[in-house]
């Protein structure tokens, strides 16, 4: 019996196929909006982290330095000079401009650095110590983390710094014949105080604050050696007679530096006041010394507390403590804070 096949025909599947759906223009703008949203939320709070993540790691700088200050005075038995000068008579001479960080070196794992200075020769004849930049003494979030001016060799001449040492509340040095005297704060000139000058107590007295980087300076008009009657702290600077405005002259700028306005604060005013000075059509935030220690004898200074933390400072205290201040605190415990014997009771602070 012969068999027959029937040819069935083959389907053609590509005729039945479903074509893939595309995203419509609006359905993808849609979903770039979605993505925009989430990232708009999810800002602020990376934002947050990494900026708790440098109040954390600033905060640690202090530490460290409260734990060098202990340690220096432990070896030495006493505070290090923010520089040392003396009267000849007529005139303030510098002897010895060195700062007091630059004295902390050692305590702060930077031996090397330490050992390179010779304190006897001034630190701008060694570029190479006054170039280098140590990390301790700089705050992760400052802006201007950089070299100040230029040196054909090592590219910049100095560094600069963001703590800096307490130094009273307004006067910083007097001559008075031949005894000169200094502020009523932590640290100063010829100042290399022991702990049982802190009367306040060391735990109620200011060491370190935060400072800005590159914080514009303005002196007083006239450096006079010394000041008839002593001016009082300020509550505006309009009420002093400043000289010409340079707009490239700087505070906190070079951390082997001494003087004032390089390695020190005052608390004339509360940390991150905005002391506005205008020239030139613009509006400046500066710090205000009214002479030099370096160059006449009487020496004032409005150099504030600054800080890229959002609502205050960060401050090592003389116990070692490190603290976050408001900037909202008061003028007159802010103070109170800056003075070493000041006789303030601890229902003031």
């Amino acid at each position: 019996m012969a068999m027959t096949f029937q040819r069935i025909p083959l389907k053609d599947h590509s005729k039945s196929r479903t074509p893939a759906r595309a995203f419509t223009l609006v359905e993808l703008l849609v979903v770039i909006a979605i993505i925009s949203m989430l990232i708009a939320l999810l800002l602020p709070a990376v934002q947050m982290a990494r900026e708790a993540a440098r109040r954390s790691s600033c905060s640690n700088n202090l530490h460290q330095v409260g734990v060098a200050l202990h340690n220096f005075m432990d070896v030495r038995k006493q505070l290090p000079a923010n520089g040392n000068y003396i009267w000849s008579g007529t005139a303030v001479t510098t002897t010895n401009a060195w700062s007091g960080m630059a004295r902390l070196l050692p305590f702060v794992e930077e031996e090397n650095l330490f050992h390179g200075i010779n304190f006897a020769v001034s630190y701008s004849t060694q570029i190479n110590i006054s170039s280098q930049r140590v990390a301790t003494y700089m705050c992760p979030s400052e802006t201007q983390d950089k070299g100040n001016g230029t040196d054909p060799t090592y590219g910049n001449k100095h560094w600069p710094i963001d703590y800096a040492m307490n130094e009273g509340t307004w006067k910083v040095l007097t001559a008075k014949s031949t005894q000169m005297q200094t502020g009523d704060g932590a640290f100063g000139p010829n100042n290399g105080l022991r702990p049982g000058k802190f009367t306040d107590g060391l735990s109620k007295t200011l060491a370190c604050a935060e400072v800005k980087a590159f914080t514009n300076r303005i002196a007083g008009a006239a450096n006079t050696t010394t000041f008839a009657t002593p001016p009082s702290p300020p509550t505006d600077i309009s009420t002093l007679s400043l000289g010409t405005f340079n707009p490239a002259s700087y505070t906190h700028v070079e951390w082997v530096d001494g003087k004032v306005h390089e390695t020190g604060f005052t608390t004339v005013f509360t940390p991150n006041t905005r002391v506005a000075y205008s020239s030139g059509g613009q509006t400046y935030d500066v710090d205000v010394v009214l002479a030099t220690e370096s160059n006449v004898g009487d020496t004032y200074a409005a150099v504030t507390s600054r800080s890229y933390h959002p609502g205050g400072v960060n401050v090592l205290m003389m116990d070692g403590s490190v603290s976050f201040i408001e900037e909202t605190i008061s003028l007159a415990v802010w103070r109170a804070l800056g003075t070493r014997d000041g006789g303030e009771s601890s229902t003031d602070q």
